[in-house]
């Protein structure tokens, strides 16, 4: 099943559109960030995992 999520980062007084799309399966558990994250998503990873 995949889902997709619209909404707004804020930058300043500036917004832009964020979008982020996850697909559920069945097997072992694991995910993968793609596009220019920030370094805080980067390390949210390793959070997340534990």
């Amino acid at each position: 099943m995949t889902s997709k999520v619209t909404g707004v980062g804020l930058k300043g007084l500036e917004g832009y559109k964020v979008s982020v799309e996850v697909r559920v399966m069945q097997g072992n558990g694991s995910f993968v960030i793609v596009g220019l994250p920030d370094a805080s998503v980067k390390e949210s990873k390793d959070a997340l995992q534990a």
